[in-house]
């Protein structure tokens, strides 16, 4: 049986902490910069990615440790092809039957997203979203930029850190108790998937954003069950990307 490293546990907590008051302050700066865009959401992204990368150093460690390679590239591949295939339809399901519901009701019209309702068109206006390579001045249009962007400077650093490191962290001080599929079920993943949750309430303070904490329990058992952050790095971005075109499709 392995036995808990404490320590682990410490550094998990200490470096959660300092990225939480980070995050605070950087995603209030709104700036704009040609190429980068919004800058505090760069800052930010350049933090989850370094803050790894310091951890690594300070432990003797290596970022192969917190899972960011590849390997295993095949199980990482089936098990991000089953989430694209399986979760994701019921995902949609959801949206609509939510939205469905919610906009039509004085009472439940306040969990949506300010605006939404005013936007949503639902099944009646469904319609495929414009495609660009590059972003757009405008909002309705999925481009090719935003799918990099989803991918390389919102999925991987998060993963790297909230999967790749802290969960690494989390599973040592907490071992998992069960697996399936080789993925730990356990106290490490719901404190790792409750920390990526609360980070998001910073920039827009909206309660609605602890939803997160479901998503993050699924990216967390795929890098325990793969030791690697590639299936939940490319289901995070792709989760990302459907929500995007999801929005756009039913906006009138």
């Amino acid at each position: 049986m392995e036995l808990p490293d404490r320590k682990a546990g410490r550094d998990a907590l200490i470096a959660w902490a300092a990225v939480a008051v980070l995050v605070t302050g950087l995603v209030h700066i709104d700036i704009k910069l040609p190429a980068i865009g919004h800058l505090g959401s760069a800052l930010v992204a350049v933090l989850f990615l370094y803050v790894p990368v310091f951890a690594a150093w300070r432990r003797k460690e290596d970022l192969d440790d917190y899972g960011f390679h590849a390997e295993p590239i095949k199980r990482g591949l089936v098990f991000a092809g089953v989430a694209f295939a399986v979760i994701f339809p019921i995902f949609v399901l959801g949206y609509f039957a939510f939205y469905e519901i919610a906009c039509n009701s004085d009472t439940l019209s306040n969990l949506v997203p300010r605006g939404m309702c005013n936007h949503y068109g639902g099944i009646d206006v469904l319609h495929p979203p414009a495609v660009s390579l590059m972003s757009t001045v405008t909002n309705n249009t999925l481009s090719g930029e935003f799918c990099i962007v989803q991918l390389v400077v919102v999925a991987l650093p998060e993963e790297l850190f909230f999967r790749g490191f802290l969960l690494a962290m989390l599973e040592k001080r907490f071992p998992p108790k069960r697996r399936v599929l080789g993925g730990g079920i356990g106290l490490a993943l719901v404190l790792s998937s409750l920390a990526f949750a609360l980070i998001h309430l910073p920039k827009d303070g909206d309660p609605r954003a602890l939803a997160t904490f479901f998503p993050g329990l699924l990216f967390g058992w795929m890098r325990s069950a793969t030791g690697s952050i590639h299936a939940s790095t490319l289901t995070h971005a792709g989760s990302n990307i459907l929500v995007r075109v999801l929005d756009m499709m039913v906006t009138r």
